[in-house]
């Protein structure tokens, strides 16, 4: 493999990887923890933890059964591949961990469709009778890189440090 192309896969690949991790232990510790909580726990005024399973794609848009399950896994799993595809040829080291912070959360989420049918939401941020809708660490980052790659695409490639 030529050094080039290391150079843009590493930041990328360790930003996934880091998500991934992350993401699934976090997951494993709070379900463990809110089995015994009893499935919610306020934190704050604003903040609980809560324990909701999510059938549909990210923030519980466009809930579906668990026919829909593989459908989900197998469009998340070629989104992924292009994602790889377009890190290996990303031009920035910002564009490469935005890109690994997708793949990272988009990975953490297929395992929880593989393992659990669902996939594992926990944080509650509301305000008053609003709640936004639960979400995990894989949502957080996913969101994020997202975020990254839009204002890379707004602003150029030279406007987010290299």
């Amino acid at each position: 493999m030529n050094r080039a192309l290391v150079h843009r896969l590493l930041p990328g690949s360790c930003a996934a990887l880091a998500v991934l991790v992350l993401d699934q232990a976090v997951k494993a510790w709070l379900l463990d923890l809110l089995v015994v909580l009893g499935g919610h726990a306020r934190v704050t005024g604003y903040f609980n933890l809560v324990m909701v399973w999510n059938t549909g794609v990210s923030f519980g848009l466009l809930q579906a059964g668990q026919e829909a399950r593989w459908l989900f896994i197998l469009l998340s799993l070629g989104i992924v591949v292009g994602l790889i595809v377009w890190l290996a040829r990303a031009e920035t080291r910002a564009l490469a961990l935005a890109l690994g912070l997708v793949i990272g959360g988009a990975l953490g989420n297929v395992i929880d469709r593989l393992r659990f049918g669902a996939v594992a939401d926990f944080f509650d941020f509301h305000y008053a009778s609003y709640h936004w809708p639960a979400f995990n660490i894989a949502d957080a980052a996913i969101v994020l890189g997202v975020a990254v790659i839009f204002l890379q695409s707004l602003l150029g490639p030279r406007s987010l440090a290299k």
